[in-house]
């Protein structure tokens, strides 16, 4: 029986013609995170890039349901999110993450897991006071009445990047404007047909 060789990184970037990565989307409820990642998500589709999203409302549903909104479960929630990206990061997909985040901790431990350049933390930037108007969810005003525990920016805090990769200020601008950011941002760090990571 012949031996059969391991898929090396490099050949699946060759593949795809760019290197994994993973764009780390944080902000509060209601900033546009989804709405960007999904977007982001079919624009680098169409330009040929292999790209999924992995949204944080979605883990909790499956992956992350036997977890509670506990400081403790957040970082367990975001530890399994994080290593769920590394894993379509090294297979050569640029994976794009939708979670609120809220603690600098955790997400300077996620950065910690990464190789230099491959984890890009995208602030998503509304204040309270927008999120809470938009609240498509309807998720702040059940906070506000008590129906839910320990939500970000009403019982539990919300932490800003101190120092993000990005920042997509989604209350000034609208949302094609903010898929340039990002887009015009992808094709410098992941172009395509270079495959070699360029760093953060």
């Amino acid at each position: 029986m012949s031996v059969i060789q391991r898929v090396l990184p490099e050949e699946r970037y060759a593949r795809h013609g760019h290197v994994g990565g993973i764009l780390w989307f944080t902000g509060l409820s209601g900033a546009g995170k989804t709405t960007l990642s999904e977007s982001l998500e079919r624009a680098l589709f169409q330009q040929g890039y292999a790209v999924a999203v992995l949204d944080g409302d979605i883990m909790r549903q499956g992956i992350s349901a036997d977890l509670s909104f506990s400081a403790e479960d957040r970082s367990e929630n975001l530890r399994r999110l994080a290593h769920m990206a590394r894993l379509l990061s090294r297979i050569g997909v640029l994976c794009i993450t939708a979670t609120i985040s809220p603690f600098q901790r955790d997400r300077a431990a996620i950065r910690a897991l990464m190789a230099p350049g491959e984890f890009h933390e995208v602030y998503i930037k509304a204040s309270l006071s927008t999120c809470e108007q938009r609240d498509p969810k309807g998720l702040y005003r059940k906070a506000r009445q008590g129906q839910i525990k320990a939500f970000t920016g009403i019982q539990s805090p919300y932490e800003p990047p101190e120092s993000p990769d990005v920042v997509v200020d989604t209350e000034s601008m609208g949302v094609e404007a903010c898929l340039n950011v990002l887009t015009e941002y992808v094709a410098r760090h992941f172009q395509l047909g270079t495959p070699n990571r360029s760093g953060g």
